[in-house]
């Protein structure tokens, strides 16, 4: 399905009873695409209304015009569901989608009700860095600034893109220019301020073994969203529905078929 909003055509799903009045709206992690969870959309889709769009720069939404940071998804994402006319909704992020549910569900004046929120191996907590990494990040920082000087990239032209692919991540490396900018305002974005604004239930689902977004930063956002409940996948990753669908789909059942969330 499509939808326009603003600028950006959008590609979206919207499955199950649309008269089940909670909607649970889902945004999905960097680099992928809501192809990705179908999974997890049909068991939704089974008892309530599930909407899911390819966010700006991912699957087969258009990227934005100019470099995005979280509020700018948050703003995003509200405006789809304000666009649907969503009045009850039910907020559930993957990943970077986490990072931008936190965004949304910290609002004042949202216009709809944020029922409760599913955070599945959330972004939002920034790691703490080591003294060699910081002297690492400085060093390539002034290596960066050296080689993007006209007359040294005259001579190297090729250096700078060399260095910043010998850094960059797999996400970095795999997204375009503008998407690598926005890459970088996003990951050295904290959202730890959003989470004791919190006052909807919320559900973290985490993969014990998870090297993308550690169990630690699960366990830092149960201790500052208010009255929050963790849920560890053993032998799990970063998509814990992946690796341990059973279990994951039970956590899941149990937490929409419940009234108050918990």
């Amino acid at each position: 399905m499509r939808i326009q909003i603003g600028q950006i055509d959008v590609n979206y799903l919207d499955e199950g009873p649309a008269d089940a009045g909670e909607a649970v709206v889902f945004l999905h992690g960097w680099g992928a695409n809501i192809t990705l969870y179908r999974p997890i959309f049909g068991l939704i889709a089974e008892k309530r209304r599930v909407v899911a769009m390819d966010l700006p720069g991912f699957g087969e939404t258009a990227e934005p015009d100019a470099p995005w940071e979280v509020r700018d998804f948050g703003d995003f994402a509200t405006a789809f569901i304000q666009a649907l006319g969503l009045k009850q909704v039910l907020l559930f992020g993957h990943s970077h989608g986490g990072r931008v549910a936190l965004d949304i569900a910290a609002r004042e004046n949202l216009p709809f009700t944020l029922t409760r929120a599913i955070l599945m191996d959330s972004a939002g907590v920034l790691p703490q860095k080591t003294l060699w990494q910081k002297l690492r990040q400085r060093q390539y920082k002034i290596a960066r600034t050296v080689l993007a000087l006209p007359p040294v990239k005259a001579l190297y032209p090729d250096a700078l893109e060399n260095l910043r692919r010998s850094r960059g991540s797999a996400d970095y490396q795999n997204a375009s220019p503008l998407m690598r900018q926005t890459l970088v305002k996003v990951v050295n974005t904290s959202m730890e301020w959003a989470m004791p604004k919190i006052k909807a239930p919320v559900l973290l689902i985490w993969g014990e073994d998870d090297t993308a977004t550690p169990l630690a930063d699960g366990e830092r956002m149960e201790a500052l969203i208010p009255g929050a409940g963790l849920v560890k996948i053993p032998r799990a990753g970063h998509f814990p529905y992946v690796d341990s669908w059973p279990l994951v789909s039970r956590v899941l059942a149990a937490f929409l078929d419940s009234k108050e969330g918990t």
